[in-house]
């Protein structure tokens, strides 16, 4: 089953790939400006959105997020730009060389290589599937999404959130998500990272400290890496500072390929 996309802007390609409980319409302000120079192909992911039917694992949505971009874009090179889940899968795409699309660069926010010790990962599978378990009981998506837009990494978000958008998600998708994708059962990805062949610019928020960490630690290993902390930023920093991250982005963009922002 393909993934659900939508097409919006004109320009060279950036495949946009959002985070957990969002769908593709939700890059706001950010995606309104990157729009301005480049066709933005929105996946919806696995168990979200359009893409709500979809069951899919970590390496199996990278091949059908490869296959929407290709299908889309034909032989062109694709910017990839993933959001914390998004930015997850992004990884995937990037670290496999057996997948039918052509990646120039990669911009990650809030990204992770992955929990290393196997202890932390499983106890982080065995909590996701427990809050999927109690997502899937309840059926009550409304209640789900206020609880997790009051956790510490969405405390920056106001109307930013769009939590109307997010309510087109349903409990038995999410739920698929959580237990597929989960930051639990992602294998690390750290040491394949040393070997990416494109240009990578991690992005992070400074108060996002966890992930400010992950950036760093990212730029080190890709040998065209770079990243970028945002000044008081938290973890949807896209979100809740979009111009500030369109203006680094639009930067590293022009810097890579000067012909790619015109």
């Amino acid at each position: 089953m393909a993934l659900h996309v939508e097409l919006r802007g004109s320009g060279p390609p950036v495949v946009l790939l959002h985070g957990f409980t969002q769908t593709g319409r939700l890059w706001g302000r950010f995606g309104q400006r990157l729009a301005d120079s480049f066709t933005l192909v929105a996946l919806d992911l696995p168990g979200h959105g359009g893409s709500d039917a979809v069951r899919a694992d970590l390496p199996a949505t990278a091949r059908l997020v490869a296959e929407v971009a290709r299908d889309a874009v034909g032989d062109a090179p694709c910017i990839f730009l993933g959001y914390s889940q998004g930015a997850r899968v992004a990884l995937h795409v990037l670290t496999r060389v057996d997948l039918p699309v052509r990646v120039s660069g990669a911009v990650l926010i809030g990204a992770s290589g992955g929990i290393e010790d196997p202890a932390a990962r499983a106890e982080r599978r065995r909590a996701d599937e427990a809050r999927a378990d109690e997502l899937e009981a309840s059926g009550d998506l409304t209640r789900f999404l206020d609880s997790w837009l009051r956790g510490p990494l969405f405390e920056r978000l106001g109307a930013e959130a769009e939590r109307d958008e997010r309510l087109r998600n349903s409990p038995s998708g999410l739920a698929s998500s959580l237990r597929l994708c989960g930051t639990g059962t992602q294998e690390p990805l750290w040491d394949a990272v040393r070997g990416l062949p494109c240009p990578v610019l991690a992005l992070a928020g400074t108060d996002d400290t966890r992930f400010a960490a992950h950036a760093l630690r990212l730029a080190r290993l890709a040998p065209l890496g770079v990243a970028s902390l945002i000044p008081a930023g938290g973890h949807a920093v896209h979100l809740s500072q979009p111009d500030h991250a369109g203006r680094i982005v639009d930067h590293w963009l022009r810097a890579v390929d000067p012909t790619l922002a015109g």
